[in-house]
């Protein structure tokens, strides 16, 4: 069972990697990161049925800082789209002057 789980992990993370890597809509970067955190989580909850309770605490934390990334982010996502009306990454550059 702890096999499985890990594995399915390792495809979540790498779904969640190539969705970074290369689609370019800010919304679909940042569901991918999303779902690398879930893996990570799957992966924490899958070790912790082996080495004992810590990873379901770790799993906690992964939590808290998720759900202040999907706060922060989405609103950056909204702010860039308002001002640019695309999230696509290739149309607009934030460190220009």
């Amino acid at each position: 069972m702890v096999v499985a789980s890990m594995i399915l992990s390792a495809l979540l993370f790498v779904v969640g990697t190539l969705g970074v890597l290369i689609r370019r809509n800010a919304i679909i970067m940042f569901l991918s990161i999303e779902l690398q955190l879930n893996a990570v989580n799957l992966a924490f909850v899958a070790l912790s049925r082996v080495w004992g309770i810590e990873g379901q605490i770790f799993v906690f934390f992964v939590m808290t800082v998720a759900a202040a990334e999907a706060a922060v982010g989405l609103a950056i996502i909204i702010s860039i789209f308002r001002h640019y009306e695309t999230v696509n990454v290739n149309n607009f550059n934030l460190l220009k002057w």
